[in-house]
């Protein structure tokens, strides 16, 4: 059990780079530093007779984050959140996979895992803050390293782009609240990579040689493999934007909006359009610019003030990770929903990602693509 201290920081680690350089800045405080490893849930292969380790929490990974805790002498724990896990995240990845959308589960495991079930259990077990490897800041981070005291004055916490805008990964954390943000640090965020990369040979951390993947983690044999062993085939037409019958398709949740490979035409290349779930019907086009949409209704928007700003508002945002910025207007909408008109059009809009916003370097917050 973590004993009760005084300025006590739970920093989540993997056994990545990224985690370890974290926990190893946050030792040069005058805090108590307690590194904390998550299990998280696990698919079976594809005999379904053993399983396939979560790429965030396989034994070499625990092994390696129990390794950066003992060259940084803190203390290290693990945290069994299989179960939960499983009905928060996986449960709800397949959930709405089903209902037609393409959901994003890094954003859901980030509020319902990282910053939900593990900063409860930290602030329970009487911890100020829990810390992480991502790229990304705060006004209360970069003030935290420079005096603790100003850090406690904040009045309104910040959520910041990280100083690497490769690595940036703000996209995922439009859902934090004031509240939360309190209790969080992010002590790579005021580096690059490279810096990172540098500081973990400096602090002499046993994870350079570690592969990143930009993968889900809890699928390893890839997404149609997963998607087969735990939703039923459901085979409809695939027909063009003139009803034109192409072919058969095997299940709605098998496709996603501008997808271009493995749709199983002849003359392409063809284009995902749109999924009618009702008539289970996928519908596909030759001509890329038909993706193109300048619309969308968000739903579930945060704002990460915890105060709706004063609409319609100019604003930068994103409709998926690897997307650029883009400039648009966001204005009030029905049944508690935002539309969000972008200045030029965006390629596939897809219900289920998430839509953020920025203004400048901050981000105001973001919800989930409706329509």
């Amino acid at each position: 059990m973590i004993k009760k201290r005084k300025n006590k920081i739970i920093v989540a680690m993997s056994g990545g780079v990224d985690s370890s350089v974290a926990a190893a800045l946050l030792k040069k405080t005058h805090f108590d530093v307690v590194g904390v490893f998550m299990k998280f849930w696990s698919a079976s292969d594809k005999s379904g007779l053993s399983r396939t380790w979560n790429r965030r929490c396989s034994p070499e990974a625990e092994k390696r984050a129990r390794k950066v805790a003992q060259i940084l002498n803190i203390p290290f724990y693990v945290l069994n959140f299989e179960k939960e896990f499983k009905k928060r995240v996986v449960d709800y990845f397949i959930k709405e996979i089903k209902e037609g959308k393409t959901p994003n589960p890094c954003v859901v495991c980030n509020k319902e895992i990282k910053f939900g079930l593990l900063l409860e259990k930290a602030l329970a077990l009487g911890a100020n803050f829990v810390a992480t490897g991502h790229y990304v800041r705060t006004n209360l981070t970069s003030k935290f390293f420079k005096s603790h005291a100003i850090a406690s004055k904040i009045k309104k916490v910040k959520l910041l782009r990280g100083k690497d805008k490769k690595k940036d990964q703000s996209y995922f954390l439009w859902h934090l609240t004031q509240e939360q943000l309190r209790h969080i640090l992010f002590p790579i965020g005021d580096y690059t990579k490279t810096q990172v990369k540098n500081l973990a040979k400096k602090f002499k951390l046993p994870v350079l040689e570690i592969n990143e993947s930009q993968e889900i983690c809890f699928i390893k044999d890839g997404i149609d493999d997963f998607l087969l062993r735990h939703l039923k085939l459901k085979p409809g037409k695939i027909i063009d934007k003139q009803g034109n019958i192409l072919g058969e398709h095997q299940g709605l949740h098998f496709y996603t909006l501008g997808q271009r490979k493995g749709i199983g035409l002849a003359g392409g290349p063809w284009y995902v359009l749109e999924k009618d779930s009702k008539r289970n019907i996928l519908i596909v086009t030759k001509d890329e610019r038909d993706l193109e949409k300048q619309e969308l209704i968000a739903a579930e928007v945060n704002w990460i003030s915890g105060e709706v700003p004063e609409l319609p508002l100019e604003i930068k945002a994103k409709v998926r990770y690897k997307s650029p910025l883009s400039s648009a207007i966001i204005k009030k909408s029905s049944g508690g929903c935002y539309k969000v008109i972008f200045k030029k059009p965006q390629r596939a809009i897809t219900p289920g990602q998430s839509v953020v916003f920025y203004k400048g370097e901050e981000v105001l917050g973001g919800g989930i693509i409706r329509s």
